[in-house]
């Protein structure tokens, strides 16, 4: 399993690995005679270890600290030895801290039962924890009764290498759980390494800001008899500074310690189903889980647990099912369960079963029965104990059961235009019409283009909203977005608020809460809420204002904030439940505090009360109206918001005709329902499923925000460069309030267009203006210089204004630092480093991103295809010497026409983890794009809609990533491979991973790039500015040796060669462009991208409108010569002969000298601090190579065999065993194929590879025609990845006992994104089978969940049961669905409540050569694979022909049918003029 592990600069550093094991009463009793003490019986003693710090005096600190605490408890510390170390292993890091590792042996000084004497070592863990000093190293791995942990900073082969009592003879075990971790969210550390003290996890919790909250929260509710006044001791439950990984083990171990709950029961609680939206989950099982939710929040995000109390033994998956976990069981009674099959080697004719957990679903094995437990039962079990289904409706309120009134809140007469509360609020007219209007018309967020150029709201010196300041975090590489769209079955936005149960017993009373199914609440809503005493005693709602006087000035902001905080503790002691902040009291004579403030400080002050989780907390507000500030509300504790004065802006707008066609219920209604699906977007993009979950995980980032404000309203949000303060917020607040009341006797003006999204002369201030455009443009095209210095100057002055950088100058007062500029590199050198944006042949037209292609070949730069795939002509050299093929090829989760041959024809392989203007996101090409030539690039169908997903199919973990790398490698050896981040807080230690993960290149990009569609939400809100994360990665790269092997890129709004100096200086060596050149060709940013109307023939595939561009390569050309002439400018003055010598010499940069803000001044000295300052000696650029060994690949060791056949001269047909080590088995030789015969590659049959046991991930991938892999054993995930003409048939072994057909022999994500080629699978296939199929053909016996998703073709036969989600987002191909259980109708039935319907329809196999199709394509399964199922579907076809039911997709068949419409009518018109012309003359028909 090394290889889904991690290593540091040196090799020797892991990033930590451990084992849990049994205690070993036969070692311990060896080891501990030794030291002349006798053990108690197995169960009568504690042993566990500990790690203390090298020092003799600080570690007797720590030992007597133990031993008088154990003896409060009434336990005795009667021996402590130290465990044995090999330190010469180690490497340089852990070396570094490596601590002394010692075992105590605890015993109790009376009897006491097994469940007693394990609560007082948790107690005892818990206070030495606590009181241990922060620089003492102190640190309890586990100290338990039955299980002991071995672990450290170390490679999975180093553990028993440095622990040597793992190689005694006599340390025998009846379980071992062995975890390798791959750091991206926290640094290694010795602490860090897994398993922690009951569980080990594969995955990523993104909602532990939340929990942890929660959990404090939770603390003054907690009671325990069998704690008894112990428990306060042990409080904080969760350690601040520990993982999420160990922030969960310190939860679980409290639910199971306490014996509140089983071990099993408790990872239901904290890590349930997808229970909310499945029909066919049993309706006990569906109560436990509502009661359970009611308990606790869900711990959400991709992730594989594993656990173990030294009986149980388990493994529980995320209800996504996002890691891999496979299993066997053998016939000498033994269970393996692993990420990957073939980990452990086994005799094949000894497995019993083999099978993979599915989502949301619990592996476990009672060890002292030694039985394994059935999910389904054990969870029904459970849920029988207690009678859920009736105390949820006996003692649950639903807000339906309240009779919220429909009636609206009266409005006054004051048009919507000169409504003075609406801009005491800082509504705009462009608010209204741009995002509002559309959200309630088309039911969801308007679409924009072209990314956020717009001023950072912590520059602006107009008034914003705090909302504003506040950037959505998102997931790239430790864990995926999700859909919620295509999945939005494990989401839901239900909620249970008010006050929660003690969380430490099981009873009726927990459920006594008020049930939401949306945040989003109505006036009535509201109303009902507030009234609920009259119907629920005790139910008392307490409204506490959040205004304050006009003449209280400043101070009256944070005064009120104050009042507000201590009212709502004041009103829960009264014994309020539901606390509601309102502003309705704002007006000529109060000022509202933001609701944002004033929501975070009370949310906070509660949770530090430990009061938060006894009360609702509602906000009453006339300040949200977008997605984006209802995600904050919520986001930092929020229950449900009221936006009042948007239902007041709809109704007046609805009075004015402005909004037609619906009553204005129903456009509350609209609008509520784009909120809610607005935030299930955002909440997608961090992988977070229910809102149960995200609400108070503060999944944000603030930009520009001082740590005061930062302190009392958002603990725990990372303010990287400080900002704001409470006094430049409170002078906003008034600032607005004036604007509106300020001349209370004049008439107000009109709400305004603040040219907040479109650039408005006088508006807002933007980065691009048509001054920059038209001076660009005619520099370019005229080679007009004079017009080249207008536009540097025009746009510094825009850059000056807007970001972060704009507040930097250079430092070039030194004069004798400067160079001629003759000995600068010149401009041909340095344009190398340039390269063109992502921009795909879809997105824009064939004329636009072909002149790119060209441009950028011709100076030595590259340009990048983006996702839409390249026609393999382009890279053919034209006549005049010129090419238009992109250097760089782009990989990205459902990515569109990525073949062997594609890959093959790169300089650089670009893996799209997200995309600056909308990170966490995928894309959308319409329809209405869609034409002949780019269906067939991208192997689709034209006029069908092409959805790309968001990356959370090939790369779902760093260890995925990983893998792709690898894949890509192996496709590829000869181009770099490049990982494309974002910047957001922490991007620095994801860029440490990928580095791990042997990428040769890694890209930043800022928020503010361009895209050709989002969401206003991710265009304004998602990212962070390229400064700081570029600046981020470029230290924490240096800090961890690592900078000197990747190669680090920055892209985001480059205008100009300061942008470019600038860039450098902070740590890139090159430099990404998209906007810029498109400008060149002739773009005049009108923002239409989406809207297949652009007027330049640039962003549209609209015939006539393609015609009218006018750009050609010169002028992107021209554009790169005069920005590098200018750089060398500054070069000189700085005194740099080259780019590289710029590189990360962040001291040349300094912050304006006349920068002033009276709101709060940004401190950048963060990002000023030198890398090479930081650690010296370390490279600070790139200087060497990744090692990537592919040469030492399996199938390259079969090169010199095959080189006669893969030259097309003969065939082949060799036999060669297979490890889960050997991974993309085929894709170098596919490389190889593609480079010498190019897309159609070798005849069918040319290379036959016949394989024995069990495949490393992704065998098979881009496997190009002519070679053929026969499998006979297993595989991992992948297979098939990328498929490319290639086939693959699979098998278990010949002589295995299970029956095939209903055990799993691949992984997950086979046959991704393959284009063509067949696949023949005998058994199951796991999770995500057949995603983005685009053309090839596949027979398998069982599909999980999400089978056939985003497919656009080909042919997919399953020949057995599916999961959940079947054919979610398919747009084309045909699958058939063997549904065999029950009658025919009622099978039928039975698959369809499987099937996602949205896309596709559901019918018989009626055509007559459809039908024997079907039967032949069976019959070759059965004889390629041996399928025994396969040959009695054949013997019983005609049996069975009715229960395979059809999944057409809809748009797919529109297009067959017009197809065959057209085909039809071009035969009569051919057929009419053959028959005039045969009744015409001899002379006519000449």
């Amino acid at each position: 399993m090394t290889h889904r592990g991690a290593t540091g600069a040196d090799e020797r550093d892991g990033d930590g690995a451990g084992v849990m094991a049994a205690i070993p009463h036969k070692f311990m009793t060896k080891a501990f005679k030794e030291l002349g003490y006798s053990l108690p019986p197995a169960g009568h003693y504690a042993v566990g270890n500990l790690f203390l710090h090298p020092d003799e005096k600080v570690r007797q600190v720590s030992i007597a600290a133990v031993e008088r605490i154990a003896q409060s408890l009434g336990l005795q510390v009667a021996a402590w030895r130290l465990v044995p170390t090999n330190s010469e292993i180690l490497g340089p890091n852990g070396r570094s801290r490596e601590p002394i590792v010692m075992q105590p042996l605890v015993i109790a000084q009376d009897q006491l039962a097994e469940q007693e004497f394990q609560r007082r070592l948790f107690v005892l863990r818990k206070r030495a924890m606590h009181e241990s000093a922060p620089d003492s190293w102190f640190y309890v791995c586990s100290l338990a009764v039955r299980n002991i942990v071995y672990k450290g900073l170390l490679t999975p082969a180093q553990v028993p290498e440095y622990y040597t009592d793992l190689r005694d003879s006599t340390f025998e075990t009846h379980f071992a759980l062995v975890h390798s971790r791959f750091s991206t969210n926290t640094f290694p550390s010795w602490e860090r390494a897994q398993p922690f003290n009951w569980c080990a996890h594969n995955g990523e919790i993104n909602t532990l800001r939340g929990n942890k909250n929660w959990m404090r929260a939770r603390e003054g509710l907690l009671q325990s008899a069998a704690f008894g006044s112990q428990l306060q001791s042990a409080f904080p439950i969760i350690d601040e500074h520990s993982s999420d990984s160990g922030a969960f083990d310190n939860v679980l171990e409290l639910l199971v310690v306490s014996g509140a709950m089983t071990m099993p029961e408790a990872v239901m609680v904290m890590v349930p189903e997808a229970w909310q939206n499945d029909p066919l989950m049993p309706a006990e099982k569906r109560a436990f889980y509502e009661w359970a939710s009611c308990v606790m929040e869900p711990w959400d995000g991709p992730a594989l647990f594993t656990f173990s109390d030294g009986r149980y033994c388990g493994a529980s998956l995320d209800r996504n099912g996002l890691r891999p976990c496979r299993y066997y069981v053998t016939d000498d009674d033994r269970m393996i369960c692993a990420s990957e099959v073939g980990a452990v080697k086994v005799d094949p004719k000894s497995v019993l079963q083999k099978g993979r957990l599915m989502p949301g679903r619990m592996l476990l094995v009672d060890t002292l029965a030694g039985t394994i437990v059935d999910d389904e039962e054990l969870k029904l079990q459970y849920a029988r104990q207690h009678p859920f289904q009736q105390w949820i409706e006996e003692h649950q309120i639903r807000l339906e059961q309240l009779k919220p009134s429909n009636k609206l809140a009266d409005i006054d007469d004051t048009p919507v235009s000169r409504d003075k509360r609406l801009r005491a609020f800082g509504y705009s007219a462009e608010q209204l019409n741009l995002i509002i209007g559309p959200m309630v018309l088309g039911g969801k967020e308007p679409l924009g283009s072209m990314g956020n150029d717009a001023v950072l709201a912590c520059l602006d010196s107009t008034p914003r909203l705090p909302y504003e300041y506040f950037r959505e975090l998102f997931a790239q590489v430790t864990n995926p977005p999700i859909d919620p769209i295509r999945e939005k079955i494990v989401m839901s936005l239900a909620c249970h608020v008010g006050p929660e149960g003690n969380l430490l017993e099981i009873s009726e009373r927990q459920v006594q809460r008020l049930s939401l199914e949306s945040p989003i609440l109505t006036d009535g809503e509201l109303a009902a809420i507030c009234g609920m005493a009259d119907k629920h005693p005790g139910w008392v709602a307490h409204t506490i204002d959040t205004t304050f006087e006009l003449n209280e000035g400043a101070g009256g902001f944070a005064q009120a904030l104050d009042r507000v905080c201590n009212e709502a503790e004041q009103a829960i002691g009264n014994g309020a439940r539901v606390l509601v902040l309102s502003d309705r009291a704002a007006g000529p004579q109060r000022v509202a505090v933001s609701a944002l403030l004033a929501a975070g400080a009370t949310h906070h002050h509660l949770v530090a009360a430990k009061l938060r989780a006894r009360v609702a907390l509602i906000v009453d507000t006339g300040e949200a109206r977008e997605t984006h500030h209802f995600c904050t509300l919520v986001g930092y504790g929020v229950d449900a918001v009221c936006p009042y004065m948007v239902y007041e802006a709809l109704a007046k707008l609805h009075r004015e005709n402005v909004l037609v066609g619906f009553t204005v219920p129903e456009l509350i209604a609209r609008f509520r329902l784009a909120v809610d699906d607005g935030i299930r977007k955002v909440m997608s993009k961090m992988g977070i499923s229910t809102l149960q979950s995200y609400k108070g995980a503060q999944i944000f980032e603030a930009l520009g925000i001082a740590n005061e404000v930062v302190e009392r309203c958002f603990v725990g949000t990372a303010s990287r460069v400080g900002g704001t303060t409470l006094a430049g917020f409170a002078a906003d607040a008034l600032a607005m309030h004036n604007a509106a009341y300020g001349n209370s006797n004049a008439v107000p003006p009109a709400l305004g267009d603040e040219g907040e999204y479109n650039w408005r002369r006088g508006g807002a201030r933007h980065v691009n203006t048509p001054a920059t455009v038209s001076n660009m443009q005619d520099a370019v095209r005229r080679e007009n210089k004079a017009a080249w210095e207008a536009y540097t100057a025009e746009a510094q002055a825009s850059v000056r204004d807007c970001t972060l950088r704009g507040l930097l100058e250079l430092d070039d007062d030194d004069t004798t630092h400067a160079v001629p500029i003759d000995k600068v590199e010149p401009w041909t050198s340095i344009v190398k480093r340039f390269c063109t944006g992502a921009m795909s042949y879809g997105s824009i037209s064939k004329e636009a991103h072909t002149a790119l292609a060209v441009a950028m070949n011709a100076i030595g730069g590259k340009s990048n295809s983006g996702e839409g795939g390249e026609d393999a002509e382009r890279s053919i050299v034209r006549a005049d010497g010129s090419c238009a093929r992109s250097a760089i090829k782009q990989v990205a989760s459902g990515r569109f026409g990525v073949t062997s041959n594609y890959l093959a024809d790169a300089d650089e392989l670009q893996i799209k983890m997200a995309q600056g203007a909308k990170a966490g996101e995928g894309g959308e090409l319409l329809g209405t794009k869609v034409s002949a030539d780019i269906a067939r690039t991208r192997h689709t169908t034209p006029g069908v809609t092409l959805v790309s997903p968001p990356p959370h199919h090939d790369i779902y973990s760093i260890e995925d990533l990983k893998q792709l790398i690898y894949d890509l490698k192996s496709a590829n050896e000869g181009a770099r491979v490049s990982v494309k981040l974002v910047s957001e807080v922490g991007v620095g230690v994801v860029a440490a991973g990928v580095v791990k993960a042997l990428a040769d290149h890694i890209l930043v990009a800022g928020h503010d790039g361009g895209t050709g569609a989002a969401r206003w939400t991710g265009i304004k809100y998602a990212g962070l500015p390229w400064e700081l994360g570029l600046a981020e990665t470029h230290q924490t790269l240096v800090l961890n040796g690592l900078r000197g092997r990747v190669v680090l890129q920055t892209d985001g709004q480059l205008k100009t060669a300061r942008d470019v100096a600038i860039a450098a200086l902070l740590g890139a060596e090159e430099f990404g462009f998209a906007t810029a050149p498109l400008v060149a060709l002739g773009c005049v940013y009108l923002r239409r991208c989406h809207q297949n109307s652009c007027a330049v023939g640039i962003a549209t595939q609209d015939p006539e409108l393609r015609a009218k561009f006018g750009g050609q390569p010169e002028h992107v050309i021209n554009f790169f010569h005069y920005l590098a002439e200018d750089l060398r400018t500054l070069m000189a003055r700085l005194g740099f002969c080259t780019v590289r010598e710029m590189v990360g010499h962040a001291e040349r940069l300094r912050v304006r000298t006349d920068y002033a803000s009276a709101k709060g001044a940004l401190d950048l000295s963060s990002l000023l601090q030198p890398a090479h300052e930081m650690r010296r000696g370390v490279a600070t650029h790139s200087v060497e190579q990744q090692q990537h060994d592919v040469a030492g690949r399996l199938d390259a060791r079969l090169l010199p065999q095959l080189q006669e056949a893969l030259q097309g001269g003969t065939t082949a047909d060799i036999e060669v065993a297979i490890g889960n080590t050997d991974r993309a088995f085929g894709t170098v030789l596919s490389y190889h194929v593609s480079r010498k015969h190019g897309l159609s590659g070798l005849a069918a049959g040319t290379v036959r590879l016949r394989l024995r046991g069990s495949a490393g991930q992704s065998l098979g991938a881009f496997l190009a025609p002519g070679l053929a892999i026969e499998l006979e054993g297993d595989a991992n995930d992948y297979v098939g990845k990328g498929l490319s003409g290639g086939q693959l048939v699979l098998f278990p072994p010949r002589d295995a006992q299970f029956d095939a057909s209903s055990n799993v022999i691949v992984g997950n994500v086979c046959l991704f994104g393959a284009t063509s080629g067949e696949m023949f699978v005998r058994g199951v296939a796991a999770e995500r089978f057949a995603v983005r199929n685009s053309g090839a053909l596949a027979v398998v016996e069982g599909v999980g969940d999400h089978g056939c998703e985003y497919m656009t073709g080909g042919r997919v036969v399953v020949l057995g049961a599916v999961g959940r989600n079947f054919a979610a987002g398919m747009s084309g191909g045909i699958a058939y669905v063997l549904a065999e259980d029950g009658k025919v109708g009622a099978a039928r039935h039975g698959f369809a409540a499987k099937c996602n319907v949205e896309s596709v329809e559901l019918t018989v196999v009626a055509d007559a050569g459809e039908v024997q199709w079907l039967r032949e394509t069976i019959e070759r399964h059965a004889e390629l694979t041996g399928s025994l199922k396969a040959r009695e579907v054949v013997a019983r076809f005609d049996e069975l022909l009715p229960r395979f039911v059809k999944v057409l997709p809809t748009d797919y068949k529109r297009v067959l049918e017009e197809e065959a419409a057209k085909a039809e009518a071009e035969a009569e018109a051919k057929a009419k003029d053959e028959t005039k012309g045969d009744s015409g003359s001899d002379s006519e028909r000449t």
